[in-house]
């Protein structure tokens, strides 16, 4: 693993913190919560917390380590109540097997158990970068639902919303890693940047994916952002280039099969590729942040994640 045994054994640490906080209050919301924690996923948030930590002694990193990715797993449970997802990584979702009001108490759950997990470190500046990273990610939200279904969405409010709703949470992982480290100013301020750099490439490739990949791949279908009327950067790009897609409505999108044909439609273009060369220039970005700023032992092992997050999606 990246980092090391002393990363990989905080992982693991982590692991068991998550799966602690799933048998903790009660049967029902426990075995809600376990349903989506054990699908596991990436991990990357986490990951990126015990990297930023380096050789900090205790416990404090992997319990910030564990309320990052409690966080991370509570937005994805109320996203799923929001568009009505029957998969995530090819489960099936708490929304789709126990209802709207079930998922939204589990989503509840999740995210008091990551400020109860973090508020251990006893550390109120912690307790402030995860919280204003939430609340980013309530505002990334609330835009991304306004600026559904429109045809005029343009790639800066694009990149502005993937800074809200999901950089913000791979900042304050790296900021959260400096902080139970007791890095100093510049240092925490050069590894919170490269998260935000990180995770609007991460987000932009992720939507690619949508277009791209396959359910095998993805957990999911392949169209869904289309369907839920979710407005991404390939089709943003697309629509400069094809007519169709520029007069294209959404809300006229009802069946998997359209949503494929129009993915087709944007792949016909040079959308894909212009999407993974802004990717590209963000990861160069994240990675020359870093470069001199942090020591070479962590500098090499960022930029071999900037280098994972690229290739993922080759």
């Amino acid at each position: 693993m990246l980092g090391g045994d002393r990363v990989a054994e905080r992982m693991l640490h982590a692991e068991r913190i998550l799966a602690d906080v799933t048998r903790a209050h009660g049967d029902a919301l426990a075995s809600a919560a376990a349903g989506t924690l054990s699908a596991g996923g990436k991990r990357l948030r986490p990951l990126l917390v015990l990297l930023c930590a380096g050789d900090a002694e205790g416990d404090a990193p992997t319990r910030a380590a564990g309320a990052v990715e409690l966080v991370h797993t509570a937005t994805l449970v109320h996203d799923d109540v929001i568009d009505r997802a029957s998969l995530r990584r090819g489960r099936e979702t708490v929304f789709a097997a126990r209802g709207r009001a079930a998922a939204t108490a589990t989503g509840d759950f999740v995210f008091s158990r990551a400020f109860a997990l973090l508020a251990q470190n006893r550390d109120r500046e912690q307790v402030r970068v995860l919280a204003d990273a939430c609340l980013a990610l309530a505002v990334g939200e609330l835009a991304q639902r306004r600026d559904a279904y429109r045809a005029d969405v343009s790639s800066e409010r694009y990149v502005t919303r993937c800074r809200l709703k999901t950089a913000s949470l791979f900042a304050a992982a790296c900021r959260l890693g400096a902080l139970t480290a007791g890095r100093g100013a510049p240092d925490a301020g050069a590894l919170e940047a490269f998260g935000q750099d990180l995770g609007v490439a991460f987000q932009m490739l992720d939507d690619l994916l949508d277009v791209t990949g396959p359910p095998s791949r993805t957990g999911k279908h392949r169209g869904t952002d289309l369907l839920d009327g979710t407005v991404t950067l390939p089709l943003v790009l697309a629509r400069r280039e094809d007519p169709a897609l520029a007069r294209l409505d959404l809300r006229t999108v009802a069946t998997r099969a359209e949503a494929e044909r129009i993915c087709d439609r944007i792949a016909g273009t040079g959308a894909l590729g212009e999407t993974r060369a802004q990717a590209a220039a963000l990861l160069a970005g994240a990675k020359e942040t870093v470069r001199g700023a942090v020591g070479q032992e962590l500098e090499r092992t960022l930029h071999s994640v900037a280098d994972r997050v690229a290739e993922r999606y080759a």
